[in-house]
């Protein structure tokens, strides 16, 4: 057994894990954790259980608390880590096999002076932190003056971190832990400075100034003190255009954007980051925009609208905007190299770590998006529709396309949600609105835009992701308003008639084929611990029908256990699946809560259909379907048509669908859980009308 102390308090034996009630027991055991060893005082202890107001008989009710304590223990089996009664207090004797927090000082100790092994060791002792500390102790004084201490360390291993990939020239990589660690800290002048760092040595220099100026009304604001001098001198190094102070960026090899990198560069992160083109180093007028983020940042008013099998999207932080610097040089006026001055603030584009498979749909996708300038013929976007089924990874995949296509669409990128949490279609006048508020196609004057031959303003081409359309007359309304450039919808529908009016190229994802599954485990938990348990992991894989979101949820649980054997986490998945395919600190990743909202956007006759097809094992028929439902072939196969497109059937050959193991297994869960085992007759859905009056 184990205790966890760098999150919530809990007792885990790798495999289930107990988070403690708050308690006075509970305080009493933190109390003595965060002192792990040492002989804690009776006086202490009976302030961080009972705080200033203490019971007359403060003294006996410490001795019940640590009996209590100890019953505990022998609840869990782990009596010889019992509380040991010393002169003047307590202890509780423990080494870093039995707590996180003394595992993790260990690994920080041999990641001092470790070379290359420094980095993978301060992740991995970083990823033993599971969220706010000891959020079920209901004491004071831990929280006034142990957990500020505890945070301190991992606020000096993440400052370390991502040292370490400025001194490699990964500033790009090292961005979205910097937004977090800064926005959860924003005092804090050390990561300020990694963060400006960063900024300025991929070329956005404005947003580094504003970040100063971030720090710098929050500590005036909030102490009435102005930023350190090494603040200060980095702010006038990026205002003059020198090298911010800090060790000099190692050469980085750029990212081919080829049908045959796309794959190999993706799957190959140990690290789960995708690792976008390094930029030149120097001032912000030698560096060349290869991100959509770089150039659409402030521009997208939404963010991307959830599809719970999109790798787990890295959280956009709020971009900055400024004047340009003074002292800044004048950047060459060619489309691929020119710094554009931003002039509305917005989320940046998100990257998407880790994004592992797909390699041919990545491809593709790539090449189309690449042969536009300004659209096909100069007036229309290109097109591109991406659809699949839930969980299947459709917004990861036209995200992490747009950053690898980013430098031919200078005009930026932005992600606009169509649909609410509901799956409800957004109105088409409200999506047309924002989009041309946050196009910077439509602004004018010193924006970017180019002149044609006639000396008329033309706009740069942009690149639009519509997310999670509903039905094609949302993308037809938009087409207009977003030439020219290029267009990814997303949908879980297959829309077929916007594919009939517009031909656009179609992406349809399925689950992903085993080679897949199991190099996204490996850019997870490692080649080494895969490759011990081979077995295990085709196992797992096959448990999670090949789905990209439950596979993310299992490498992550995995991950945070790392003695885990994944026979072992195999057969508790099994035991109750698809129930335990989720993460208990986030509700989007949920394997149950992402079916079910699929099925809550059907009519509910076509959801009741689906639940009671999952009896049909294997091969999924007309004829079958009319048997097991009691209807006629013909309402039987305009019912699997439906399901098909909705992404809930996937097709096997002409008449035949099979439903995804994953799938049926939660439709049999549901089922279950509704008691609801008796055949009903099914009556077929009607077709609901599009505004357009197409059906």
């Amino acid at each position: 057994m184990r205790f966890q102390l760098l999150g919530p308090l809990s007792i885990t034996d790798g495999r289930d894990m107990v988070v403690l009630p708050p308690s006075k027991p509970t305080s009493l055991l933190a109390a003595l954790l965060v002192r792990p060893g040492e002989v804690v005082p009776v006086s202490r202890l009976r302030q961080a259980v009972w705080g200033e107001e203490q019971p007359a008989t403060a003294k006996a009710a410490l001795q019940s608390c640590v009996l209590r304590l100890r019953r505990l223990f022998a609840k869990y089996d782990i009596e010889e880590q019992s509380v040991v009664a010393v002169a003047g207090g307590y202890l509780l004797p423990a080494d870093h096999d039995s707590l996180d927090l003394l595992h993790f000082r260990r690994l920080i100790e041999q990641a001092d002076g470790a070379g290359e092994a420094e980095l993978p060791l301060l992740r991995t002792a970083l990823g033993l932190w599971r969220g706010p500390l000891l959020t079920n102790v209901p004491s004071d004084l831990l929280h006034r003056d142990e957990v500020p201490r505890l945070v301190e360390e991992r606020l000096r291993a993440v400052e370390r971190v991502c040292e370490i990939q400025l001194a490699r020239g990964r500033g790009r990589e090292v961005l979205v832990d910097l937004w977090e660690a800064t926005r959860a800290h924003p005092q804090h002048e050390g990561l300020t400075a990694q963060l400006m760092r960063a900024l300025y040595r991929v070329g956005r220099q404005n947003e580094a100034l504003a970040e100063y100026r971030r720090i710098r009304t929050h500590l005036r604001d909030e102490l009435g003190i102005d930023p350190g001098a090494e603040l200060q001198r980095l702010e006038l190094s990026i205002l003059r255009g020198d090298a911010p102070r800090g060790p000099e960026i190692e050469p980085a090899a750029r990212l081919a954007v080829t049908a045959g990198s796309v794959a190999s560069t993706a799957s190959a992160s140990p690290e789960l980051s995708v690792q976008p083109p390094a930029q030149p180093a120097g001032g912000p007028a030698a560096a060349q925009p290869s991100t959509v983020a770089d150039t659409a940042a402030g521009r997208a008013g939404h963010s991307p609208a959830e599809d719970h099998g999109d790798e787990h999207l890295a959280p956009a932080g709020t971009t900055a905007h400024g004047e340009p610097a003074p002292g800044a040089t004048a950047a060459p006026t060619g489309r691929a190299d020119r710094v554009r001055r931003r002039t509305s603030p917005g989320p940046r584009l998100p990257y998407v770590p880790g994004f592992t498979g797909r390699s041919r749909e990545t491809a593709d996708l790539v090449a189309h998006l690449s042969g536009a300038d300004s659209g096909a013929d100069g007036t229309a976007p290109l097109l591109a529709l991406v659809s699949g089924g839930p969980g299947m990874g459709k917004t990861a995949l036209a995200l992490h396309v747009a950053h690898l296509v980013a430098d031919r669409y200078p005009g930026g990128a932005i992600v606009l949600p169509m649909s609410g949490p509901d799956g409800t279609a957004r109105p088409t006048a409200d999506a047309a609105a924002a989009l041309r508020a946050l196009l910077p196609c439509g602004d004018t004057g010193d924006t970017g835009d180019t002149a044609n031959a006639e000396g008329t303003s033309q706009p740069e081409p942009c690149l639009v992701i519509l997310d999670d359309v509903v039905h094609p007359d949302q993308v037809r309304d938009l087409l207009d308003t977003t030439s020219p450039g290029a267009v990814v919808v997303t949908s879980r529908l297959g829309l077929a008639a916007l594919v009939a009016t517009h031909c656009p190229m179609v992406l349809q994802l399925g689950a992903l084929s085993p080679r897949e599954s199991r190099a996204l485990l490996t850019a997870v938990l490692g080649r080494d611990r895969v490759a011990a348990e081979a077995g295990a992991a085709r196992t797992l894989a096959e448990l999670c029908g090949h789905v990209p979101l439950a596979l993310r949820i299992v490498a992550a649980r995995l991950l945070t256990r790392p003695r885990t054997r994944l026979a072992d986490y195999a057969e508790w998945l099994r035991r109750d699946l698809p129930a335990r395919l989720a993460l208990p600190d986030d509700p989007r990743m949920s394997v149950p809560l992402a079916l079910d909202g699929a099925l809550g956007r059907l009519p509910a006759s076509l959801a009741d259909a689906y639940l009671r097809l999952a009896r049909l094992h294997g091969r999924i028929t007309a004829p079958a379907t009319a048997g097991a439902l009691a209807i006629s072939e013909t309402e039987a196969e305009e019912l699997l048509e439906r399901l098909l497109d909705h992404g809930l059937l996937e097709d096997d050959q002409p008449g035949t669908l099979w439903m995804n193991e994953l799938f049926r297994a939660h439709a049999l869960y549901r089922t279950a859980r509704n008691g609801d085992d008796v055949p009903r007759a099914v009556t077929t859905p009607a077709r609901r009308a599009l505004p357009s009056g197409a059906t």
